[in-house]
């Protein structure tokens, strides 16, 4: 290993230059788009103006608000995923976990600052005039953007926290996954929300921010332990390298999403100052994507035979890149995009994210394959795990490994369901009739997890993915061998524990207050169908399931968990049918559904559903349990012969077969003969 990786750790001097260039950078790209976008506008004499302080401070402090959460966010991936360590962090981990306070302290105030500026903007009041403790209480409580700020700024202020007193990597990847979180919050109350079709662009944007922090905060990171000569950063850079292909995946189709549903024609593109400012941030895309290829194909391998300077002048000129396109997306954020507050948006289509469906009429299941709707998170979800399934096996195959093409049908077939039940249109009437939902949930719940389980995805990352080579950190493989084998799963994956999941959730959702609360906001209804996924894939993997994982009950106790489960089942569906009170009632009145003529009619036809979609589901899991039951026993008693062929007693279930055996034998005998008068 050459000296250059094994040295000191020490700062250059040119570090601090860059990452202060790469924020001088954002900050200047935000003031110019800002002004070119037309967010600093001259107000019109005798309107009330928030000031220039607001004008001019709220895309500051936004960017401020972005650059310290990926920083934040860039040195927690360092800490947690990309160096390598065991159970405790080492001392270079605990040194980058103060980088990560010290960002996530930042990220805190200028959150705060954003409440203060983007409640003066509102009102169009000067900072000075409206900044009381009482004011902005008010706010936070009564507006959606005061409380996702708030929020913002209160989980930005935990993971400072946390960061200060946490050693270990399971409270890092936890801190970590709170700082993702703590970027959402904004997502769900900015343009994206206020426009048609608000459900696929606040999602898509959301999975922009997530895209957009795992990339330009891991590579600002990387490049600092580059640059920093830390022993393990070549480690880190090839970790992170996948990390960013995905990551740039992420952030191109989420952003073309919300391009499409912010923009109502293509010509908008280069007519419109949103248009062109989103051209460009398109162009700065391509332009990283081609820097990033370059890394793969010249500066990598350069890095992992000691000569690291060309990977940092590299990845120094794609920060400062990145920092630009993150100037231009805070000066979008203040820009107006074509179209939108031209056409107010009636109450329901406010709710529901699109217009009300028609009737379903004389032939309901017409509507159903024909209203679609997208979804980002579903569909990018299932494309990418069709993918990544198809190129393990396609690796297989290419060293010459089998895959039984069973699995491979049943996996895609089960994504094939999933898209079905999320954006067709059960997604569509399954947010405007509770029978529809009532399906939509059983497709998820029962249909989907059966087929998605026998398709065995992880018995197939474990055969596809490479082991880690003998003193490297570990890699997916073996991270995904502890999680299989981890005691929070062996806790999930006990019969009891995810049975009451199974059902006890149907039971917390329905006859709490929780399925009004949730259906009322997209990132609510969103949970509620990922729940019902989650739980239904634990249940089914736990008495069907083919992937390794803790020890689980013999298909005797399998089948009894089940048997126990389903009245459960049962009950619910006709606790239902016989309802008298309207599950719900508080959102079924805020829509306009002048076709539907009695809710409690549709309430029972719900049940109806969920009663009668529930036996089949059940009675193909006991067939193959069954099936595999039969197997189970064949491979055994193969393996026991295999054993006695080849004079092996010691073998448990030999002996004990023995043993019977000679039961059987004694049983023969005459009374009162003695074993030895039979020879």
């Amino acid at each position: 290993m050459s000296t250059e990786t094994t040295a000191k750790p020490r700062r250059p001097a040119r570090l601090p230059l860059v990452l202060a260039a790469s924020f001088g950078v954002a900050v200047a790209v935000t003031a110019v788009a800002v002004w070119a976008g037309g967010g600093a506008a001259v107000q019109v004499p005798g309107i009330p103006d928030a000031g220039a302080l607001t004008v001019w401070g709220l895309p500051v402090a936004r960017t401020v608000v972005d650059a310290s959460a990926v920083a934040t966010i860039g040195a927690l991936l360092l800490v947690a995923v990309l160096l390598p360590g065991g159970r405790k962090l080492g001392p270079t981990q605990l040194r980058y976990l103060n980088w990560a306070a010290a960002a996530a302290g930042l990220w805190a105030v200028a959150s705060a600052a954003t409440l203060v500026f983007t409640l003066s903007d509102l009102f169009a009041q000067p900072v000075g005039e409206i900044a009381s403790p009482a004011v902005v209480a008010d706010f936070v409580i009564t507006d959606a953007q005061g409380r996702s700020y708030a929020l913002m700024t209160a989980v930005a202020g935990v993971v400072a926290t946390l960061c200060v007193g946490i050693g270990t990597a399971w409270w890092a990847r936890l801190t970590l996954l709170l700082a993702l979180i703590g970027l959402l919050p904004p997502a769900f109350t900015g343009h994206s929300s206020a426009a048609g079709s608000h459900d696929a662009a606040v999602t898509s944007l959301a999975l922009h921010l997530v895209g957009v922090a795992v990339w330009v905060g891991g590579l600002m990171f990387v490049l600092v332990a580059a640059a920093r000569r830390e022993a393990d950063a070549a480690a880190a850079i090839r970790r992170f390298s996948p990390l960013a292909a995905w990551a740039l995946l992420t952030v191109a189709a989420s952003g073309t999403v919300n391009a499409v549903v912010r923009l109502p024609s293509v010509s908008e593109v280069f007519t419109s100052r949103y248009g062109l400012m989103v051209l460009a941030k398109a162009m700065a895309l391509a332009a990283l994507g081609g820097i990033g290829w370059w890394h793969r194909q010249r500066t990598l391998h350069a890095l992992n035979a000691g000569r690291r300077r060309g990977f940092v002048r590299l990845a120094a000129g794609e920060l400062l890149l990145m920092a630009a396109a993150m100037g231009l997306a805070a000066g979008l954020a203040r820009t107006p995009a074509p179209g939108v507050g031209d056409a107010a948006l009636s109450p329901t289509e406010e709710l529901l994210g699109f217009a009300m469906p028609p009737p379903l009429g004389d032939f309901p299941w017409r509507p159903l394959f024909t209203q679609w709707h997208f979804d980002p998170l579903f569909a990018f979800g299932t494309a990418a795990a069709a993918l990544l399934y198809l190129a393990g096996v396609r690796k297989l195959r290419a060293r010459g490994d089998k895959w039984p093409v069973g699995r491979t049908i049943s996996w895609l077939l089960g994504l094939a369901v999933t898209v079905l039940a999320t954006m067709s249109g059960l997604a569509v009437y399954g947010k405007v009739l509770f029978s529809v939902h009532m399906g939509q949930h059983m497709i998820l719940a029962m249909t989907v997890p059966i087929l998605l389980v026998l398709g065995a995805p992880a018995t197939l990352a474990l055969r596809a993915l490479p082991p880690a080579p003998k003193g490297e950190p570990d890699g997916p493989r073996e991270m995904l061998m502890k999680l299989l084998h981890s005691r929070y799963l062996k806790v999930l994956s006990n019969p009891v524990v995810s049975s009451v999941l199974f059902i006890g959730s149907a039971f917390a959702v329905y006859y709490t207050s929780l399925f009004e609360t949730l259906m009322r906001s997209h990132l609510g209804h969103l949970f509620m169908l990922v729940h019902f996924l989650t739980v239904g894939l634990l249940f089914f993997w736990v008495i069907i399931g083919v992937d390794p994982g803790p020890r689980r009950p013999p298909h005797l106790g399998r089948l009894f968990a089940l048997i126990l489960t389903m009245p459960f089942h049962s009950w619910f569906s006709i606790s239902l049918m016989s309802s008298s009170a309207l599950i719900g009632e508080g959102w079924w009145s805020l829509l306009d559904r002048p076709w539907v003529e009695r809710a409690l009619d549709d309430q029972y036809d719900a049940g109806a559903i969920a009663w009668a979609t529930g036996d089949i589901p059940v009675l193909i899991t006991t067939l193959i349990l069954a099936v595999q039951w039969v197997r189970s026993d064949q491979r055994e008693a193969r393996r026991v012969d295999r054993q006695i062929d080849r004079g092996d007693h010691n073998d448990p279930l030999a002996a004990y077969n023995a043993y019977l055996a000679g039961l059987h034998a004694r049983d023969r005998r005459p009374a009162g003969s003695h074993p030895s008068e039979e020879s």
